[in-house]
């Protein structure tokens, strides 16, 4: 029997979500995924089922969920199931729900300049199957800022300050781009790229995020 990934879409139009889940779900369908693509938060309802999936990829940003459902998705992850996703549709995604946050190991606080920064994405890690023969390389988007869990694997940076703003009085900082980290025995990645479709349907972003799914998948 082939994998299974649950692809869940939502939240703030504005980072297309709907797009984003499409292009999720094609590149998992082309390495033979069986994949189920649904745009509510319902899927989470029934905890059992939740766990019978090989790999969630999360896309809401701004949202709300219920903590069952938010524990349900922690405790499927916990016993295997993986966890993948960019932007703010995973690392945005419910503000208020802080055992997301503990298990996706970012919260996204800021964008310096908004969209449209020119800025570097470093690859810190080039040995790592996640990354290995992907050059460093320029994108212009949001350059996002986050609060960082101390035990995630960093593959990639973006340093700050590109935009002058209050955090520039702290100097340099390498803030993380691509991570991963386990949560029981699941695993997690999350990419920050992904502001809209078109940055991540292409190139090293969309490369790097195919393999992250893969890695994640039990």
């Amino acid at each position: 029997m082939g994998k299974r990934a649950l692809v869940t879409w939502g939240g703030w139009e504005g980072h297309q979500p709907e797009r984003v889940a499409a292009l999720f779900a094609g590149d998992l369908r082309a390495e033979g995924f069986e994949v189920e693509v649904t745009d509510t938060l319902a899927c989470f309802d029934d905890a059992g089922r939740v766990k019978s999936f090989d790999l969630i990829v999360p896309v809401w940003t701004m949202s709300q969920i219920e903590k069952d459902r938010s524990q349900a998705v922690a405790d499927a992850v916990a016993a295997g199931t993986g966890l993948a996703g960019c932007h703010g549709g995973m690392c945005d995604a419910f503000r208020t729900d802080v055992l997301w946050q503990f298990m996706t190991g970012a919260q996204w606080v800021a964008h310096p300049g908004n969209d449209g920064v020119e800025y570097k994405v470093r690859i810190t890690d080039p040995g790592n199957p996640l990354v290995a023969g992907i050059a460093d390389f320029m994108v212009k988007t949001e350059q996002y800022y986050l609060h960082i869990d101390p035990a995630v694997k960093v593959h990639a940076v973006t340093d700050f300050p590109v935009v002058d703003g209050p955090h520039a009085a702290n100097g340099a900082v390498a803030m993380p781009v691509a991570f991963t980290k386990l949560w029981g025995k699941g695993r997690v990645y999350y990419n920050a790229l992904g502001h809209q479709a078109d940055v991540i349907d292409h190139g090293p972003p969309r490369e790097m995020i195919r393999r992250g799914m893969l890695w994640a998948a039990r």
